[in-house]
């Protein structure tokens, strides 16, 4: 279970505020990876090729336009990340205490997927779609037009020409993304602390980085299609998602909905450890601070 450093219940908002830090850190560090996955998902110029190797963009994107250009929309998905984070690991874990087996405390592997798709529901309504939104519009617009100035000014944009349903576009594809995504990423992670723990494996830092990446490969595989339906329909200009759809069988065929697996898999895998070996640490700071709080605020 992802219940901290001990095996205790987390309370919510322990929970919400360690998943908020995490997320946070992992935005951060891993961005540049993310930047250069979405750029290749976006509509590419006729003959020109697509590199596959994301320190390639990385590079590319830093000789010709500097290091700022990498950091471009990383505001948005910081933030969103601390609010899909926080509300991704508090909403499984309370979703996991009533699924949990009452005499050993472990999830099947069905009940972990199954928490898992609920809570990446719950994060993708409540603060991924908009975040993912501007952010991908973006790394967009630096391309071409050039017409944002910030996030706030891209959302502000986005609204006057597209009203507040503007902000949530690829909002299907990006459900999708996350319900599946958080299923595989959560559900993964548990599976492989609950085997550990079955045959006394120590966890530490080591061992939740290595269960994170794990995870992380995992959930790149299962679900690479939705997200490159999510960037395309979250372009500067916006589309549906059955006009993503269309567009990407019309550029690529079916392969490119796996277009950029291996940046994103480059990614995942630093990603999944650095969240939750991150969440893992921030539970054990939070928690003595919230019982010695005289839990005030449970």
């Amino acid at each position: 279970m992802v219940s901290g450093a001990n095996d205790k219940n987390t309370p919510a908002i322990v929970s919400l505020a360690a998943g908020g830090v995490a997320g946070g850190v992992e935005g951060f560090i891993s961005y540049p990876l993310e930047f250069a996955k979405t750029r290749v998902q976006l509509r590419q110029e006729t003959g020109v090729p697509t590199p596959r190797n994301p320190f390639t963009v990385v590079a590319q994107v830093y000789r010709k336009e500097g290091v700022r250009a990498l950091y471009k929309g990383c505001g948005p998905l910081v933030l969103g990340s601390v609010g899909k984070d926080g509300v991704r690991f508090l909403f499984f874990d309370q979703i996991k205490e009533a699924f949990a087996d009452p005499e050993t405390g472990t999830l099947s592997p069905v009940r972990n997927l199954l928490a898992g798709m609920t809570a990446g529901v719950a994060a993708s309504v409540t603060a991924v779609t908009p975040s993912e939104r501007i952010k991908t519009a973006l790394i967009d617009d630096a391309r071409h037009d050039k017409r944002f100035r910030s996030a706030w000014h891209a959302t502000t944009t986005i609204y006057k020409e597209f009203g507040f349903l503007g902000l949530y576009h690829g909002f299907a594809g990006t459900t999708l993304k996350q319900a599946s995504a958080t299923a595989f990423r959560m559900g993964t992670y548990n599976v492989l602390k609950d085997f550990e723990k079955k045959r006394d494996v120590k966890q530490n830092t080591a061992v939740n980085f290595a269960n994170g990446s794990v995870a992380g490969v995992v959930t790149t595989l299962t679900t690479q299609p939705f997200d490159v339906m999510k960037t395309r329909s979250q372009s500067a200009k916006g589309m549906t998602t059955a006009e993503s759809v269309k567009s990407i069988l019309l550029d690529y065929g079916v392969r490119g909905f796996w277009k950029g697996t291996t940046m994103r898999l480059g990614r995942t895998v630093f990603s999944g450890g650095i969240l939750f070996t991150s969440y893992e640490a921030a539970v054990k700071v939070i928690m003595p601070l919230y019982e010695g709080s005289g839990n005030f605020m449970y």
